[in-house]
């Protein structure tokens, strides 16, 4: 298994028009987050992906496109999670054949599940493709919260190695950090990569990656060096931009930056809006010649 710890980008998909993947376009996303943004590695399969409006042959598709193209040169984490333990175990199957580093879990959503049921899904994923998972946290999105007791009864499966974190209980994240020392943490959201690294993480997953990647890396670096004042400056241009990202829409911002930056990142998958408006397309103009 490769280094785990660092700056990944959570994939971004590119979509034709009609929704289709679009491989050409798929494979200049991934080429341009290891040549250009030197990442450590790929989150494939995450919210960024589109992933939760995918068939499971779609997400197939897109793991063995991004394993073809990435070859050895970054690591792979495969977000397999899914409401529906059947094809999550599925892709975990086929994520771990086609020799993905890690997989990957969104914690399951929707309904109320109890924790029991939550642990059970992990295990049972784990059980049945043997490889080595990282719970994904995002409380905001799937109405799941669980304290530093849970994340201690899942850490006691070994093959958990850690969570991806994206929320803001940054006590939380302290409390994790000191109680469970031997596990990874990857920070889930952009805007605040400089106080989650300041406490410890591991790592960081992010969509804005893709295009901002140099930017996380600077930040990354100079707060693990302790040089607090110069990380701050870059988090306050990035969340500058984030902030102009996310008013414009943001998956199809970062697309539409992607394109001017000559990468066929395409369209987004209904039923989100798939085609810039013109004055989206103008923002995302201004946002490349002020930022970039």
């Amino acid at each position: 298994m490769r280094d785990l710890k660092g700056i990944f980008s959570a994939l971004l998909v590119s979509f034709n028009e009609d929704g289709s993947i679009n491989e050409k376009g798929l494979r200049q996303i991934i080429r341009h987050n290891i040549d250009k943004m030197k990442v450590n590695g790929l989150y494939v399969g995450g919210s960024t992906g589109e992933n939760f409006m995918l068939s499971t042959e779609e997400k197939k598709q897109i793991f063995r496109i991004a394993k073809d193209e990435a070859k050895d040169q970054v690591a792979l984490i495969a977000q397999v999670g899914s409401v529906n333990l059947h094809e999550a175990v599925e892709l975990g199957k086929y994520a771990t054949e086609l020799g993905y580093d890690c997989l990957s879990a969104v914690t399951p959503f929707y309904y109320k599940f109890s924790f029991p049921e939550i642990k059970h899904y992990y295990d049972t994923i784990i059980a049945e493709t043997g490889n080595n998972m990282i719970v994904y946290s995002i409380p905001f999105l799937t109405g799941v919260n669980m304290g530093v007791e849970q994340f201690g009864e899942l850490y006691k499966n070994p093959k958990v190695l850690g969570v991806k974190f994206t929320a803001g209980d940054f006590y939380l994240l302290e409390r994790l950090q000191k109680a469970y020392p031997n596990h990874l943490i990857w920070a889930g959201f952009d805007e605040m990569m400089l106080p989650a690294v300041a406490l410890g993480v591991d790592g960081a997953i992010g969509s804005t990656f893709n295009v901002n990647g140099v930017r996380a890396r600077q930040i990354f670096d100079l707060t693990k060096q302790g040089k607090l004042a110069e990380a701050r400056e870059i988090q306050h241009v990035t969340n500058d931009l984030i902030e102009g990202i996310l008013a414009n829409g943001l998956y199809l911002t970062i697309k539409e930056l992607l394109k001017l930056e000559g990468v066929d990142a395409g369209y987004c998958r209904e039923p989100m809006t798939a085609k810039a408006t013109e004055a989206q397309l103008a923002k995302a103009k201004e946002l490349k010649e002020k930022y970039f």
